[in-house]
């Protein structure tokens, strides 16, 4: 047994543990067998296991995936833990507070962007609802967008033969969307279409989740890190790993680097196609820019919950002053931030958007080393310096 088979063993038998723990498993099947087969292992055990194999391994990319398994098998266990501590140690990065200064300027620049009777608050939500798409139209619609999306990313790098994604709506779940990567170079891309989706949502979903990010990453990675290099240990997605941060942050920052003005322009004539309402484009990514800065305060309310011991009614309200969200979007955030499996989990995406878009400079081609090596967290922190 090596040490990359040693890690997915790890992976799946914490998997064992926490319903969607791993997000993604296409490597050897006889590993899965053998731990589908075999009754579950107690967390500290699995804790004293991580620690060993991580202490093993030289330094490196798969020792800092192996630390974020030994911290969450930890937490598992039981053992007393910091939540600082415990994001760290999954991910990598430790979480900061943002100072309400931050979303007190975002407020006035969205304040002066959204002019008109209301709070700010109602005014963005009738921005939004003006632009929303009706949720049996958003498939269609994404179908159409995905090709203008896919040729700009092919024009960055090759996309293996045979990649392919299936799109599906869905109804009545917790979160918007979900790339359910099933290997073979195939996504399952899953809409919630009971959420309020416009256009231009439509276009920035379809760059997180297909071209050019979880889909061509985990596409790309499976052909020339596993196929062509033997490197199995890409065969799991973890979610407390520092995998994830990079893997958010592709995704937050995929589209800015792939689609030029002209590829934005292909994008908008196809949404007003569907007869969508997009007047302003320009005045839309100033607004979605704005509110771009709003994005860490999933995170305040996680440390003011788990470190501060906030009660969850006044994490509500403070998501729903400053995220400028309705009291029911603030309900679901702080749901997401105290559920075991994700709550370490919200610091990738604030996280990894700002790493990946410091780490890639404007240059394409350090886009194109994030879809096609294991990048470290520490490379990417050395760059935001």
């Amino acid at each position: 047994m090596n040490a990359a088979e040693d890690y997915l063993l790890l992976g799946l038998r914490l998997g064992k543990h926490v319903e969607g723990l791993v997000d993604a498993y296409y490597g050897p099947q006889d590993l899965k067998d053998v731990v589908d087969e075999e009754p579950p292992v107690h967390a500290a055990e699995l804790a004293a296991d991580a620690v060993q194999l991580r202490d093993s391994l030289p330094d490196g990319w798969l020792r800092d995936q192996v630390n974020g398994c030994a911290t969450y098998a930890r937490v598992l266990a039981g053992e007393e833990i910091s939540y600082s501590d415990e994001v760290e140690g999954c991910y990598g990065v430790r979480p900061q507070r943002t100072p309400v200064s931050v979303y007190e300027e975002a407020h006035a620049e969205l304040d002066e962007l959204l002019p008109g009777e209301g709070s700010l608050s109602e005014r963005r939500q009738a921005w939004r609802e003006r632009h929303r798409c009706p949720g049996a139209q958003a498939i269609a619609v994404l179908e159409d967008l995905l090709p203008v999306l896919r040729a700009r990313t092919e024009a960055l790098l090759d996309l293996p033969r045979g990649e392919q994604v299936k799109l599906e709506p869905v109804a009545d779940e917790p979160w918007w969307a979900f790339n359910y990567y099933q290997g073979d170079l195939c996504s399952r891309v899953v809409l919630n279409t009971d959420l309020p989706t416009s256009g231009l949502d439509l276009l920035k979903l379809g760059g997180h989740e297909v071209y050019p990010g979880h889909h061509t990453e985990h596409a790309v990675k499976e052909q020339l890190l596993i196929r062509e290099q033997g490197k199995i240990e890409e065969g799991i997605q973890l979610v407390p790993t520092p995998q994830a941060v990079l893997s958010e942050g592709i995704a937050e920052t995929g589209i800015e680097v792939v689609l030029d003005d002209a590829g934005k322009e292909e994008a908008y004539a196809i949404i007003r196609r569907h007869g969508l309402e997009l007047a302003d484009p320009e005045l839309a990514e100033r607004i979605a820019k704005a509110g771009e800065r709003l994005g860490t305060v999933g995170l305040d309310a996680a440390l003011a919950i788990h470190e501060d011991g906030s009660s969850l009614e006044e994490v509500e309200a403070f998501v729903c002053r400053w995220s400028l969200n309705t009291p029911e979007q603030a309900k679901h955030s702080v749901r997401f931030v105290t559920d075991p499996t994700w709550r370490a989990y919200v610091i990738t995406y604030s996280a990894g958007r700002d790493l990946c878009r410091a780490y890639i400079g404007g240059d394409p081609s350090r886009f194109r080393t994030l879809l096609t090596e294991h990048v470290r967290i520490g490379d990417l922190r050395a760059a935001a310096r």
